[in-house]
């Protein structure tokens, strides 16, 4: 009979005890915790994409209120002066300019365009006005000098007319319109050295013309800069 209980007790397991067993032999592992630093990492990147974002909002807001608006109702007028503000007269400028212009659009081209014509036109009238007076060496050679630089600025409208205004175009535009300028220096120099007695009245004529001259000097001296304002490359 103690044979017969000794077997009986190893063939028997007690459930408490194998559980028992199994808790030890193999105990439960401990969860995972959620990585900190991870969280706040993509929190951060989140905070600052957004920051990023109305930065550039900022940045481009600002900078089409800067630019010229070719929506505005006013983009003419407001074309005019931000072209006329590179010049030394931008009021002579902006007022002989705004009451020629007849297009609602900003461009840049047919205003410069304007702006020799203008030019154009009251050095003719200085010019008619020379050959009217007393024919004296100086008056004649200041007429020769005002015809030559009529012709300069005849060549610069020619050009601008043209489809293609290459860098190289624009340069050459610059020299004769500075030839102009300097032709309308010498014709003072010339009747002031030579002792004219038109010489004040001739300065009092030409005032004005050599102020549009000077203008479409400047304007073109900053063709390129004006282009960029617009966003219009040379074309």
């Amino acid at each position: 009979m103690e044979s017969i209980n000794i077997f009986k007790g190893y063939g028997k397991v007690n459930p408490d005890q194998l559980e028992d067993q199994t808790q030890t032999s193999n105990p439960k592992s401990p969860k995972p915790q959620k990585p900190i630093f991870s969280t706040l990492t993509i929190s951060a990147l989140i905070c600052l994409t957004l920051v990023i974002g109305l930065l550039l909002a900022a940045l481009i807001h600002e900078s089409n209120s800067e630019s010229p608006s070719l929506s505005n109702s006013n983009s003419a007028e407001s074309a005019i002066k931000t072209i006329c503000n590179v010049t030394r007269y931008p009021n002579s400028c902006f007022t002989s300019i705004s009451s020629l212009n007849a297009s609602p659009k900003p461009d840049p081209d047919a205003i410069f365009k304007l702006s020799l014509e203008i030019s154009i036109a009251e050095l003719a009238n200085v010019s008619s006005l020379l050959k009217t007076m007393n024919s004296d060496p100086a008056t004649r050679d200041c007429v020769d000098q005002l015809e030559d630089a009529l012709s300069r600025l005849n060549d610069s409208v020619s050009a601008m007319g043209e489809k293609a205004l290459t860098e190289a175009k624009v340069n050459d535009i610059q020299t004769w319109i500075s030839s102009a300028v300097t032709d309308q220096e010498t014709c003072l120099d010339g009747l002031e050295e030579m002792g004219s007695t038109a010489v004040d009245k001739v300065k009092s004529k030409m005032k004005r013309s050599m102020e549009y001259t000077s203008n479409s000097l400047a304007i073109v001296a900053n063709f390129k800069a004006i282009l960029d304002k617009f966003h219009i490359p040379l074309h």
